[in-house]
């Protein structure tokens, strides 16, 4: 018997709320790999180009690239402070977007779980209730259907979990590096205002 046939004969057996619980964890096991796979290219070009930016603030130019996320700053409000604090915050948003979904679903997703887990031996009981020689050879097999789902809820929220962290770290990269970027165009700005 192969995997497929094994699956399905499981699923024939398993109640609704059961097969709710695997197709909800299933959703969440896809939208965490979408959130994972998405932010983690959006956040490194993102970093690439405040990197590409920094770097030539530091070979000499006096100004940020035209992508970057402080050029709003320079532009048209003259570099104050309150305007920077400002394209800090925007950029902490974009970086940290999505992070809130992969937690959620990190921290949900073994408790629904164990959800599925408990209605499937409430219902093992349910059906050997009217027989009283249930034997291991009964009872076993049921119950180990059963924690099929708290397995997958675990299964769901190790990649959503490693995935909040490995974004968590990368959306703090490229916050350090706006914050260095801010602190050059500062002293930029300040010897400009001097030699005025």
């Amino acid at each position: 018997m192969n995997i497929v046939d094994l699956f399905l004969n499981y699923l024939s057996r398993s109640s609704e709320i059961t097969i709710a619980v695997l197709l909800w964890l299933s959703l969440y096991f896809l939208i965490t790999l979408w959130v994972t796979v998405y932010r983690y290219l959006y956040i490194n070009s993102l970093i690439k180009k405040e990197k590409s930016s920094l770097e030539g603030m530091l070979m000499g130019s006096t100004t940020v690239r035209a992508d970057s996320i402080l050029r709003k700053c320079t532009s048209s409000y003259k570099g104050s402070d309150a305007v920077f604090e400002v394209c800090i915050n925007i950029a902490q948003k974009n970086a940290t977007s999505y992070l809130s979904i992969l937690s959620t679903i990190s921290s949900t997703s073994p408790f629904i779980g164990l959800f599925g887990t408990v209605v499937g031996i409430l219902e093992t009981f349910s059906k050997l209730g009217g027989t009283t020689s249930a034997s291991l050879n009964v009872i076993a097999p049921a119950i180990s259907e059963a924690l099929v789902a708290t397995a997958g809820g675990i299964l769901v929220a190790i990649p959503a979990y490693s995935g909040y962290i490995m974004l968590k770290r990368k959306a703090y990269d490229y916050l350090s590096i706006v914050e260095r970027e801010k602190l050059l165009l500062i002293n930029n700005l300040s010897k400009d205002i001097q030699k005025s």
